[in-house]
């Protein structure tokens, strides 16, 4: 406990800042919660969307290998060479807790029409094409996603050690503090009285 002068106004300054801490202690802690709870929301849809991606990847992949199998990798390779160039998406904000996180949308679906010719190419390529088109949105949503886990764990960890810092140093310093002088006025109250009592004595016996 750092050196305080054991004045009345320091004790009320003291109490002042005790409760101050003591508030914001409690809404860390809700904080706190409430963020856990968004964040194991999160890691929920992480698992969920990579699962479906996962799924459907190796549905688009097994497509893409059926259409190289019927037209050659050359002529593969030369198809999807002739793409139209893709929007880039759209980024904005959310919010959780005060803290801004990522939000990504896809452009006006243009990148869904096949831009390569149908004369040489395999109807599996297209089925290929459009289901790896399909992924597109949702690769977006799991990239805004586990930023989001990433920013909610960096936070959770931010405030985790506010929580601890006014937990175990700051509010029991305080409060340590507020004992120290309470007893030191009371000491100097009894002090006073006992000169006071001897004063009277003194004069009594004067009398």
């Amino acid at each position: 406990m750092a050196t305080v002068n054991p004045t009345r106004m320091e004790l009320q300054k003291t109490k002042k800042r005790l409760a101050t801490a003591t508030r914001g202690h409690k809404l860390l802690k809700d904080k706190q919660d409430e963020m856990a709870r968004q964040f194991m929301v999160y890691i929920r849809k992480d698992r969920a969307l990579r699962r479906e991606i996962e799924s459907l990847l190796g549905e688009a992949m097994g497509k893409m290998s059926l259409a190289e199998a019927q037209m050659g990798t050359t002529a593969l390779e030369e198809a999807l060479m002739i793409s139209a160039a893709a929007e880039p998406p759209e980024l904005s904000t959310g919010n959780i807790m005060s803290m801004k996180v990522p939000k990504i949308t896809p452009a006006e679906k243009t990148s869904g029409e096949i831009s390569y010719g149908f004369a040489f190419t395999s109807e599996k390529l297209d089925d290929a094409y459009l289901a790896i088109n399909e992924l597109v949105p949702k690769l977006y949503e799991l990239a805004a996603v586990e930023k989001t886990c990433d920013m909610l764990s960096d936070e959770m960890e931010r405030t985790r050690r506010r929580v601890n810092a006014l937990e175990y140093v700051m509010i029991p310093e305080m409060q340590a503090t507020i004992k120290y002088i309470t007893a030191k006025l009371e000491d100097n109250e009894r002090s006073n009285t006992i000169r006071l009592m001897k004063v009277k004595e003194i004069m009594h016996a004067q009398t």
